[in-house]
């Protein structure tokens, strides 16, 4: 155990925990987009920037990435952190203006507007999207292209992915709901910012209704050896 100080209280925390694990396990609040504990942490958004004290020397880092120590005194609020913070926030505004996540968040961070040049995304580029599908799901079929200003989430070259399953991970945890999702009659939609795909849809022999898509069963069933009749009935009536 580490002994370490957020905002002047005094906590314990399990050593490799992050600064952002320990803070919300104490109910202090910092605010993230590209955060999620599925998977590995990246600090693609920054917006959990905190200002940190270690032996005697004060910086700014993302707590989604550093590590507790002992001793650390941590500050989640400083002027110089919610500074940092309110000109973050104005950047994903001026890219995300008319997001209402976006637009609530920069509320909350005490943003109103931005002074920047406004564009119309949606994409923040946290990649949660991308990690989720390497990480949990285990088949990369999405990806970050292209560099600067031209940099965008999708499906290599464009093109309808070999690889995709279509189990929606991506869009479940799309902080900003920027991934189109949709089950319409037999078919699923998905829409990502720069492609997008459709999947037929598995019918309950039971029921009658479309469920998941036959894709997903098919690697389902790959993935772990089961019959292939394992899943003919939805969840509701096996």
């Amino acid at each position: 155990m580490v002994t370490l100080t957020i905002d002047g209280r005094k906590l314990k925390a399990e050593e490799g925990q992050t600064i952002l694990q320990v803070a919300e396990d104490n109910n202090i609040y910092i605010p993230t987009l590209c955060h999620n504990e599925a998977v590995k942490p990246y600090g693609a958004c920054r917006l959990c920037l905190v200002e940190i004290t270690r032996r005697g020397r004060e910086k700014l880092v993302a707590s989604c990435l550093y590590e507790v120590e002992d001793g650390l005194e941590v500050k989640t609020g400083s002027d110089r952190v919610v500074s940092n913070r309110r000109m973050l926030m104005e950047l994903l505004l001026a890219r995300c203006p008319n997001n209402k996540e976006i637009q609530d968040l920069a509320r909350r961070l005490g943003v109103e507007e931005t002074s920047f040049q406004q564009d119309d995304k949606q994409c923040i580029l946290c990649a949660l999207c991308v990690r989720v599908c390497q990480e949990v799901v285990g088949v990369s079929a999405i990806s970050l292209v292209n560099r600067g200003v031209d940099r965008q989430m999708g499906t290599p070259y464009y093109e309808p992915s070999d690889v995709c399953i279509g189990c929606g991970s991506c869009a479940y945890v799309c902080p900003v709901g920027a991934i189109d999702f949709k089950d319409v009659g037999d078919t699923r939609y998905i829409k990502w910012p720069s492609s997008q795909m459709d999947f037929k849809l598995k019918k309950c022999k039971t029921c009658g209704g479309y469920w998941i898509p036959e894709r997903q069963l098919e690697y389902m069933i790959e993935q772990t050896g089961l019959p292939p009749g394992t899943f003919d009935n939805c969840p509701d009536c096996r």
